[in-house]
């Protein structure tokens, strides 16, 4: 009797063993193929990054008429808080038009969406503002598990790039 039930416990330990090598292994797949994705994500460019999202492309459109792509391609690093398709068309009827037509002041707002170097969101909830690139600062507010910046919420954070990373916005920002 007393050798059956040390050879069921011997049983048991045996197979929860195999059980955790194999949960182990599969964890360290999944990370290592997240860590994939991840490496293949940061290769990418903040311009082609936001190509590829397929959410911004009022913005990348913006940006290329605002001579910004080549800039937002290099080296950086750069903190693009990106506004979505989505809040490109909250913006008054005519009013996109109308800055495509005048390449600098477009320039002036989307440099308004940039802050020098790589702020990770973890970093941009510390500050109470932040500079951007057209010399202008908006307010960073953090209320709860809510973020804006301006008059916009950060709705996805911390999008890495080669050159930067990209904070998602549901409003597009205007210096005053």
């Amino acid at each position: 009797m007393k050798t059956k039930a040390i050879l069921t416990l011997v049983l048991v330990v045996v197979s929860t063993a195999a059980l955790i090598s194999n949960v182990y292994a599969c964890g360290t797949e999944k990370a290592s193929k997240a860590k994939a994705e991840t490496a293949e994500t940061k290769k990418l460019t903040i311009v082609e990054t936001a190509i590829n999202a397929g959410s911004f492309s009022t913005l990348v459109e913006a940006v290329k008429a605002a001579g910004l792509a080549e800039t937002l391609s290099g080296e950086g690093p750069f903190t693009v808080f990106a506004p979505t398709d989505k809040a490109f068309a909250k913006l008054p009827r005519g009013t996109l038009e109308n800055l495509i037509e005048n390449p600098r002041q477009l320039a002036s707002i989307l440099t308004y969406h940039v802050i020098s170097g790589e702020v990770k969101a973890a970093d941009v909830v510390k500050m109470k503002d932040a500079k951007t690139l057209n010399g202008a600062s908006f307010a960073v507010n953090v209320e709860r598990d809510a973020v804006k910046v301006g008059n916009a919420n950060v709705v996805q954070t911390d999008i890495h790039c080669s050159n930067g990373v990209i904070h998602v916005i549901d409003e597009v920002l205007l210096p005053n």
